[in-house]
């Protein structure tokens, strides 16, 4: 075998018997020392027939028993990767449990589904109440009866695309307690009560799609129109809330939380995350309203009819 860099052809068999001829004395005796008892006779044939001695111990490592090699690397008992086995039939309770031994980045999934059941199942009676505590947690009936409470964190994408159906879900059947999100993330449920999202392709050209009135989300298609029907909800909304907040009756302070939940009421459509996170009163926190469809309407609102939406109100919720 030749290798080649550029016109210039090398053999490195001739190259390494050169380099071992040129060897000092010193430098044999140092490679024959390496040919210890500990050595195996491969290696030393491999050692004595020339074969670097860095190579030959970078390569030919002997392996350390798993048993005691695995706990001093990871602090945690050898386990085996291993898929599920479709021979036992589809069962998903086991296949998702078996994620976690899937290797790369199933196993990664396989910790997140632990940990949304560890979520799930926790109870404050998991944890031994001791002296300091809350005397009225004490109650062992009490302490079984006290959930997490479970956050859900999501960027717009996750309602962009089929995931939207998954949050619902969440949020129709109270497996949540708090949302935060961001702005995209609560125009584009609104906007798909009304007209759908189209599969497209990553790759569509951004032009063509501007000339056609469509615009690209990864690789969905979302046309103008949608955007439209979506101001037409909103639009006559903001009035009826600017004219709540000016009300001499003690107007009401708009903030994000309490506009989502607005929305939500007023959307009045069982497809939508916002809807049921208005029904089961479900808070959603989101600072960047703005930052988005939201904000573009009420900032042409403002110019006809200006209000007030206090962004950090939320805070003191």
């Amino acid at each position: 075998m030749t290798w080649m860099m550029g016109s210039k052809k090398t053999d490195p068999q001739k190259k390494f018997r050169e380099n071992k001829n040129s060897l000092t004395p010193n430098h044999q005796t140092t490679m024959t020392s390496l040919a210890t008892p500990k050595m195996t006779k491969e290696q030393q044939e491999l050692l004595a027939a020339g074969v670097p001695s860095d190579a030959l111990l970078a390569v030919m490592v002997k392996s350390e028993d798993a048993a005691t090699a695995i706990p001093a690397l990871t602090g945690k008992q050898p386990v085996q990767c291993r898929g599920y086995d479709f021979n036992q039939g589809v069962d998903y309770n086991k296949l998702m449990s078996n994620y976690v031994y899937q290797g790369f980045q199933g196993t990664n999934l396989g910790k997140a589904i632990n940990e949304v059941n560890a979520m799930r199942n926790w109870r404050m009676s998991d944890v031994p109440w001791k002296e300091g505590d809350d005397p009225e947690l004490k109650d062992p009936t009490i302490r079984a009866n006290i959930k997490t409470t479970i956050f859900l964190g999501f960027t717009s994408n996750m309602i962009s695309c089929g995931n939207r159906e998954v949050l619902r879900f969440l949020c129709q059947h109270k497996m949540i307690d708090c949302i935060v999100t961001t702005g995209g993330g609560i125009e584009e449920d609104f906007m798909k009560c009304f007209a759908p999202h189209y599969m497209g392709d990553f790759a569509l050209d951004g032009k063509s799609m501007r000339l056609r009135g469509m615009n690209r989300i990864g690789n969905l298609i979302v046309p103008n129109a949608n955007y439209c029907t979506f101001e037409d909800f909103l639009t006559p909304l903001l009035d009826t809330m600017l004219e709540e907040q000016k009300s001499k009756e003690g107007g009401i302070v708009w903030t994000p939380s309490k506009m989502i939940a607005r929305m939500g009421k007023e959307i009045n459509n069982e497809e939508s995350v916002f809807y049921w996170c208005w029904k089961n009163n479900i808070p959603v926190y989101c600072p960047a309203i703005t930052d988005g469809a939201v904000g573009d309407m009420i900032y042409f609102h403002s110019y006809k009819n200006p209000g007030t939406l206090d962004i950090l109100k939320f805070f003191f919720l």
